[in-house]
């Protein structure tokens, strides 16, 4: 046998220490995460290898118009009323 294969009594062993570790009520969690993970890496390398095959030029890009910026304050359109200079300024009452 090879240095990186695995008999049947080494799958049964390393399977016995993943019970005695875990317990047997978390084994179908565990597996069922762990398939979940597996498929998802998958998907990823699909996707990415995809992306390589395919020329830049054809490629469609599926992105967002981009966010405008924030403004602070209210403008007249927003609110419906004029705005005044008054509105803007803090005052204080000395």
């Amino acid at each position: 046998m090879g240095l990186g294969g695995f008999g049947m009594g080494e799958m049964v062993f390393i399977f016995l220490i993943v019970l005695l570790l875990f317990g047997a009520k978390r084994l179908p969690e565990i597996g069922s995460s762990l398939g979940k993970g597996i498929r998802e890496f998958k998907s990823s390398v699909r996707e990415i290898e995809h992306e390589l095959k395919v020329p830049a030029d054809r490629q469609i890009h599926h992105s967002s118009p981009p966010p405008e910026p924030a403004s602070t304050s209210a403008t007249a359109e927003e609110d419906g009323e004029p705005r005044s200079l008054s509105d803007s300024v803090p005052t204080s009452d000395v």
